[in-house]
């Protein structure tokens, strides 16, 4: 097993090494799937400058091989790519020695294409060299090229972060007027395209300050031996020494080649066939191809669908470590992850990748017996209530119910019915009332009259 690194990412073997950092095969336990994770080995601020510039680009394209996420432990930085496994332009040649100039036409197209979409983000590579640009292991199909390695691109306008005088790039790929210390400009990277494929052209790495002096003395030179003419005038426009006479995009410069390729005669059948090989070489002890084969201590349960180790306890990650990424989210379990469900709830909480802390699970206690529910007598019906309208009536406690008409009989007539509908005083006392009445309005007509 290897070392866990921010409570996410395993490294297995080292695969490579940069200006400013190594470069790992790793595990990454959320994603489930082999990265390449390039780690900070110098801790001064101006290499960790650096690396913050490096890691906070973010171009989404084929033929750009560009940080996709990253990751700090404590005193160390990392961030992560996607894993490529044919080698660099570098191993290619190593083994085949010059290429065929179809296979170098297909090879710089894709170059310039992402080129194309670097300069659309406004980003000066200035570091375009055959071992900053790597393979897809395709094996004899056609090639896949990504371009990597942006540890010294910079924006248009961005301050710079060496001393002016300070030229900065790998010799033998360095435009003139970068040797003059020149702004950095989409031109220089265009004349490091001219230099990488004359080296893929020739199988040998070009002798920039000859050739530059060359083209100031006496101009544009011949086609060198084996390189078609149409193939050379668009090389020869890249490495023009002043970036005037050079193609201004790499858009540009992608159409002038497709045109001087159609111009290329056919592949024949005795033509060797180029292979990219997988460069990378089995997995050390301790990993498969679905990840390590056992579980490492230190890897935090956000990073592992199911967050649950071998021994059935949540495990927190190795240290104070915080992780960031720009793309997509936990991908699924893989084959033969068996996880235990935990027999004892954790009794400390854990620190988690942001620095905060977990409340640990509420210990559980013995429920209580309650005592049997007292039976409640059921409540008796009232009939004098209407059952299709006693859900919607209210009535007041303090004013008792209206007594119940008295039932109703064959024999009482239709007098009797009317007087129970519209009670009344007994006839015998409303005529004297009524006779009283006239006496008083009587006696008062007369009073009035008197006046």
């Amino acid at each position: 097993m290897g070392e866990v690194f921010a409570g996410r990412y395993e490294l297995a073997d080292p695969i490579g090494r940069g200006g400013v950092g190594a470069v790992w095969r790793a595990w990454d336990h959320r994603r489930r799937r082999y990265v390449a994770a390039k780690v900070l080995q110098q801790r001064d601020a101006h290499s960790l400058l650096r690396f913050v510039r490096e890691q906070a680009l973010r171009i989404d394209h084929p033929h750009v091989l560009a940080p996709a996420s990253w990751a700090a432990d404590d005193d160390k930085v990392l961030f992560t790519m996607d894993l490529v496994g044919g080698g660099s332009l570098v191993h290619l040649v190593g083994d085949y020695g010059p290429l065929p100039p179809a296979f170098v036409c297909t090879l710089l197209d894709q170059l310039l294409s992402g080129l194309a979409a670097v300069h659309a983000e406004g980003v000066v590579h200035r570091d375009v060299k055959p071992a900053n640009v790597l393979l897809e292991a395709t094996g004899t199909g056609r090639p896949r090229l990504r371009l990597s390695d942006f540890g010294i691109a910079m924006r248009l306008g961005e301050p710079r972060l060496t001393e002016t005088n300070l030229v900065v790039g790998t010799p033998g790929y360095l435009a003139p007027e970068q040797m003059l210390g020149a702004e950095p400009d989409f031109p220089a990277d265009l004349f490091a395209v001219g230099l990488v494929a004359l080296y893929l052209l020739e199988g040998a790495k070009p002798d920039a300050k000859a050739l530059v002096r060359y083209f100031l003395e006496h101009g544009t030179p011949g086609p060198p031996k084996g390189v078609p003419e149409p193939l050379w005038q668009v090389v020869a426009s890249l490495l023009q020494p002043d970036p005037a006479n050079r193609f201004r995009t790499a858009t540009g410069a992608r159409k002038a080649l497709a045109a001087a390729a159609e111009l290329l005669p056919e592949p024949g059948p005795d033509d060797e066939l180029v292979e990219v090989f997988d460069q990378l070489g089995p997995l050390p002890p301790g990993f498969g191809p679905d990840g390590p084969l056992r579980r490492a201590s230190g890897v935090a349960p956000e990073a592992v669908p199911g967050g649950v180790d071998e021994s059935g306890v949540t495990p927190g990650p190795a240290g104070g470590g915080a992780a960031g990424r720009a793309d997509g989210g936990p991908a699924g379990r893989g084959p033969g992850a068996a996880v235990r469900e935990p027999s004892t709830p954790a009794s400390t909480g854990s620190l988690s990748d942001t620095g905060s802390f977990r409340l640990p699970p509420p210990r559980q206690t013995p429920a209580r017996p309650f005592p049997p529910p007292v039976p409640v007598p059921a409540p008796v019906p009232d009939p004098r209530i209407d059952t299709a309208t006693a859900a919607y009536t209210t009535r007041d406690p303090q004013t008792p119910p209206p007594s119940p008409p008295a039932p109703r009989t064959a024999t009482r007539g239709r007098r009797a019915r009317r007087a129970a509908r519209r009670p009344g005083p007994p006839a015998g006392a409303a005529i004297p009332l009524l006779l009283l009445a006239l006496a008083c309005y009587a006696v008062g007509f007369w009073a009035l009259a008197r006046v």
